[in-house]
């Protein structure tokens, strides 16, 4: 009954078969490299006892599993061993000729629903910046007549009035410019994450002062990799701010190393996982879906740029951004391909 399908050493897919009492009998390599555990802290553990969802959604399914009847497909489920980090995938249960249950795992990103970005029309961005460049002539219009209205008004409310109405053109001038204008692409250089967190960490002390406990989770051991290390920090320092703003006490920055990742439709045999952790308030529910588009901020005064700009640079370097949040707990998870170091390709 624990004997493996043929060849399953092979395959990408992570792959487990069960013992009929619902225990692990064995996997394959990419589904143990998935989990982050060996097979041996496997094998003999109830499938059961990975599920990290509320209610439990692993149980019922291997329940109402029917022998003759079509495979059972669980949805984003989110799965942890004791002694590993959490990971989701799209979970397809089926039976063998023998009766033996089969587990096969096809991991997803944990931002639940396609990426908002990558559904943005190519024609309302093209619409996006045909209303920037329109609207930069009316500022400057707007800018000049202030300033030539301020050479003739007295008091001190006028000029006041008139210098709100200069500091806002100003402002609505430099959001159009980061629309217009994009920071064009650069070489990518060896850079250490670490030292690009470094940077970011310094940035939120001076921003924080010691409203904000800021905490480091380095995994020493990872490599060097080819990257934009001044696109990474205010990608990364936006995410930290917006953290900050969203009244966290405690913002955690952890970085591990991944084996066997799919980022899209591209696998890697090892992968940076970066995740920001903080205990604000969380996404607001009504821009969940939203979240990644450019303009949709959840502060009034805010840009809505900081996260666009964050998940173009991770596709920039041909990673992922996605988040799962709920108020106290919210997590965005950076994910890059790193190069392989000689022993880990043996």
């Amino acid at each position: 009954m624990s004997a493996p399908p043929p060849d399953v050493d092979t395959l990408t897919t992570p792959l487990a078969w069960l013992d009929p009492d619902g225990s692990i009998a064995g996997c394959n390599q990419a589904f143990a490299r998935w989990l982050g555990v060996g097979s041996r802290r496997l094998i003999g553990r109830p499938l059961a006892a990975l599920d990290a969802e509320t209610p439990p959604r692993l149980s019922t399914a291997l329940a109402r599993l029917d022998p003759d009847g079509a495979p059972l497909r669980l949805r984003r489920l989110h799965l942890r061993h004791p002694d590993a980090d959490e990971r989701f995938a799209d979970l397809w249960l089926s039976t063998d000729r023998d009766a033996r249950v089969l587990v096969e795992a096809h991991p997803v990103d944990e931002f639940p629903g396609d990426d908002p970005a990558l559904l943005l029309p190519s024609a309302l961005a093209a619409s996006l910046k045909g209303l920037a460049h329109e609207l930069r002539n009316p500022l400057a219009g707007l800018k000049g007549a202030a300033q030539l209205l301020a050479r003739r008004v007295e008091g001190d409310d006028s000029k006041e009035l008139l210098g709100l109405i200069d500091s806002e053109v100003a402002r609505l001038t430099a959001l159009l410019d980061q629309l217009l204008v994009p920071a064009p692409p650069r070489p990518h250089a060896p850079l250490n994450i670490h030292a690009v967190l470094e940077r970011v960490l310094r940035l939120a002390e001076s921003d924080a002062g010691w409203a904000v406990r800021l905490l480091r989770d380095y995994d020493p051991s990872l490599p060097e990799f080819l990257g934009d290390a001044d696109r990474l920090t205010q990608s990364l320092w936006n995410l930290v701010r917006n953290a900050i703003e969203a009244g966290a006490g405690n913002v955690s920055l952890r970085t591990r190393a991944e084996h066997g990742l799919r980022i899209g439709d591209e696998s890697h045999p090892v992968a940076l996982r970066l995740e920001i952790v903080d205990d604000g308030r969380g996404v607001p529910e009504d821009l969940t879906e939203r979240l990644f588009l450019p303009l949709v901020s959840g502060r009034a005064e805010g840009s809505g740029l900081g996260l666009a700009l964050a998940q173009q640079v991770a596709r920039e370097h041909r990673g992922s951004l996605a988040y799962r949040s709920r108020p106290g707990h919210t997590v965005f998870t950076l994910l890059l391909p790193m190069p392989v170091e000689p022993e880990t390709a043996e």
